[in-house]
């Protein structure tokens, strides 16, 4: 072999493996860039404090066509006016974050979705994931076609108790699932101080897809989604009715939702008018139960005659402990978004629960469920 030859082999091999090894080492630990879209949905204020706190992803945009909306938050959380952006086309050309976080109405998330995806760019979206089934099996033609992910962030996700409760009933620790009662609310977002820029559209029927039904009724069918591995429910039977007429007008403060599985009932029970903020979720089998307490604690029952103890949940692993790092996650490979509570096979089955849901109280009828349909 000439000289020459040897030459070239020993260049072209160092390129491989600074190819396939350092620089692909280098992209993983670098952080994510996502840019923030909207700024009317007020979980954006929890949100922003973690992210300029975190290594795994930088802001590189926040788009928000408020002007007035914009230098508020600019102001209160200490942005840079070089962020900001009024068009989200715009934005995406100059940018092109890894992923957008979206925190518009929840009718405009098959806009945002679509527009991100004929970009190549993947969306996390606050829950439910649409208003309509229609936009549901839209946002999942987008996904498949453009090759992005599509997340749906929920807050009790994050709660070791909710994922201690979920692997004892896959595991067999509570014998057979036979019923769960799932509670979610507060005292309606009125009552809590929810903010101009989110109250009304939150409690228009068009733009959040109803009141309490969808704003809370997804915690609990985004659970027993994934407790069901997928499965939908055979039917849904739910009232929806308003106590405070004179405060919401046009929504539900009240419902509740029956699911039937074989085998099994779920009893969902979303509310703005709890006596004061509540997630938790009760699931009965037939060796044991188990009670979620807030976010960390779960009651565990064994015994018809002793008392339920209450036991710390073991912490979530850190790829999945929060909605930053399971997507930087998701975006990086080590964690496949197929069938757990962000994913969006879950999530076209919370919709399908939550319009089925929607229908079942105004028709006073069970809505029967089938399968998806496919594209």
């Amino acid at each position: 072999m000439s000289r020459a030859s040897r030459i070239f082999r020993l260049l072209a091999g160092l390129l491989v493996s600074t190819v396939a090894h350092p620089a692909s080492a280098q992209d993983a630990a670098k952080p994510i860039r996502v840019a923030i879209v909207g700024l009317v949905h007020g979980h954006v204020k929890g949100f922003l404090p973690a992210l300029a706190k975190s290594n795994e992803a930088q802001l590189v945009a926040v788009v928000e066509p408020n002007s007035a909306l914009a230098q508020q938050y600019a102001r209160d959380y200490h942005l840079e006016q070089k962020l900001f952006y009024t068009d989200l086309d715009t934005m995406l050309k100059a940018q092109h974050p890894d992923a957008v976080l979206v925190y518009t109405t929840i009718l405009d998330h098959r806009r945002v979705i679509e527009t991100a995806a004929r970009f190549g760019v993947s969306s996390m979206v606050e829950k439910p994931l649409s208003t309509t089934m229609e936009d549901a099996l839209a946002i999942r033609r987008a996904a498949r076609e453009h090759h992005v992910h599509v997340l749906v962030n929920y807050e009790t996700t994050w709660y070791p108790s909710n994922a201690e409760v979920l692997q004892a009933a896959k595991s067999g620790q509570l014998g057979t699932v036979r019923k769960v009662v799932v509670h979610d609310g507060h005292q309606g977002p009125k009552e809590i101080g929810v903010g101009p820029e989110w109250l009304p559209w939150l409690t228009d029927p068009r733009q959040d897809g109803a009141g309490a039904l969808f704003d809370f009724g997804c915690y609990g069918a985004d659970l027993m989604t994934v407790l069901r591995h997928g499965q939908a429910p055979l039917s849904v039977t739910a009232v929806m009715q308003t106590d405070k007429p004179d405060i919401y007008p046009h929504v539900d403060d009240d419902a509740t939702v029956i699911l039937r599985y074989p085998g099994v009932q779920a009893v969902l029970m979303p509310s703005w008018d709890w006596s004061f903020a509540r997630k938790d979720m009760e699931v009965y089998g037939t060796k044991a139960s188990m009670v979620t307490v807030a976010a960390d604690d779960v009651l565990v029952r064994t015994d018809e005659h002793a008392s339920a103890k209450q036991e710390a949940a073991p912490p979530l692993p850190a790829d999945e402990s929060n909605s930053l790092s399971y997507l930087t996650a998701v975006l990086r490979g080590r964690v496949q978004d197929q069938g757990d509570l962000s994913a969006l096979d879950t999530n076209l089955v919370v919709m399908q629960i939550l319009t089925a849901a929607r229908e079942s109280a105004q028709t006073g009828r069970t809505v029967a469920l089938g399968p998806l349909p496919s594209d």
